[in-house]
């Protein structure tokens, strides 16, 4: 059993065309191009093409690519406050809010063409908002799941709630979680692969694997591909094995 996965995108398009192109040519070597590439989230925020994000992964769906896209918080974020009024997201910490530039949500409408969403006051910055992004692609973010089940391995954003049954999971958990999760080094029964905590690369741990390799504060993004519960790193060169 084959699968691919691509880390935390956060609106850089460029990335994840070169890191689609690492995948094509792994399956022009195996042959296999049925294997699902499962995204691991946050497809939008602090990147400069987060609307090219959204729509080179919805193109391909639609036309039959075997691709599966989860939601991540920053997805989260950006849907919930497109709501009207805007919706604050709980697990976002008091002291910021989606415009706030250590998250990133102006980039996102910046790219939108909703002119200075970080300058001015929250509700014209919406208002403007609701014009400019489609509705597709709000219908898209809020219709992705939160996990992916795949033999011996559990695709989510950020992780699971150790100790909690897999299919018991929430998405409060699935799309935020951080150290009780990180900090755990029990068999989860499935290999956990994840993103949401930025490395700088991409880092198998026995009980999961972490892919997002900072490609939001100009990291790469990571592509592997995973047989079994082996992984590998893929590269310009082919495949590095990615070991515990």
């Amino acid at each position: 059993m084959r699968a691919y996965a691509i880390g935390d995108i956060h609106g850089h398009l460029d990335l994840l065309h070169a890191a689609h192109g690492r995948i094509a040519a792994d399956r022009a070597a195996t042959g296999d191009h049925a294997a699902p590439v499962i995204h691991i989230g946050d497809l939008v925020d602090r990147g400069p093409a987060s609307p090219g994000v959204i729509d080179f992964l919805m193109q391909g769906i639609a036309g039959g690519a075997p691709w599966v896209v989860l939601k991540g918080n920053h997805d989260r974020m950006f849907s919930l406050w497109m709501q009207s009024p805007p919706a604050r997201d709980p697990r976002l910490r008091a002291e910021y809010s989606w415009l706030h530039p250590r998250i990133g949500g102006a980039e996102t409408l910046i790219a939108y063409g909703v002119r200075a969403a970080g300058d001015r006051p929250e509700a014209a910055v919406h208002a403007e908002a609701l014009t400019a992004v489609p509705q597709a692609h709000l219908e898209f973010l809020a219709a992705r799941p939160t996990s992916y089940r795949l033999g011996d391995l559990l695709f989510a954003h950020a992780g699971i709630r150790p100790g909690i049954a897999l299919e018991a999971q929430t998405e409060d958990d699935l799309t935020w979680i951080r150290h009780d999760f990180l900090d755990d080094p029990r068999d989860h029964g499935a290999l956990v692969v994840h993103g949401h905590t930025a490395i700088e690369r991409a880092t198998h741990y026995g009980n999961r694997v972490n892919i997002d390799s900072s490609a939001a504060y100009g990291g790469p993004l990571t592509a592997v591909v995973i047989e079994g519960r082996d992984v590998w790193l893929l590269g310009d060169g082919g495949r590095e094995p990615l070991r515990p």
